[in-house]
């Protein structure tokens, strides 16, 4: 592998995690702008801040994003992340680790 190369978790996970996993299609939600692209407001986190799950270039992606509006279409910021089946699986195994770290921190 090149000195460029993606380098992996102990887990063998890549940082993109571009692996295809199937699953069904997301539906179209009303509250989206007039792009074309399917995807469901899972939860408003704040104002801007959301959580979607998307279907991008055929791979279902959750988007943990900020968005903005310009010219009356809801668009994506670049604050955000947007996380492959794999990458979501290993945060939401992970959900309780993350909870108890937060508790012993606050």
């Amino acid at each position: 592998m090149s000195r460029w190369g993606k380098r992996k978790d102990e887990g063998g996970f890549a940082s993109d995690g571009d692996s295809d996993h199937g699953g069904a299609p997301a539906k179209k939600n009303a509250r989206k702008g007039s792009d074309d692209s399917d995807d469901i407001v899972v939860c408003d986190l704040s104002k801007t801040r959301r959580v979607k799950v998307r279907n991008f270039q055929g791979k279902i992606m959750v988007d943990i994003r900020e968005f903005y509006y310009k010219d009356g279409k809801e668009l994506p910021g670049k604050k955000g992340i947007s996380l492959s089946m794999d990458q979501w699986k290993v945060l939401r195994d992970h959900a309780d680790e993350i909870d108890n770290a937060v508790m012993e921190n606050t």
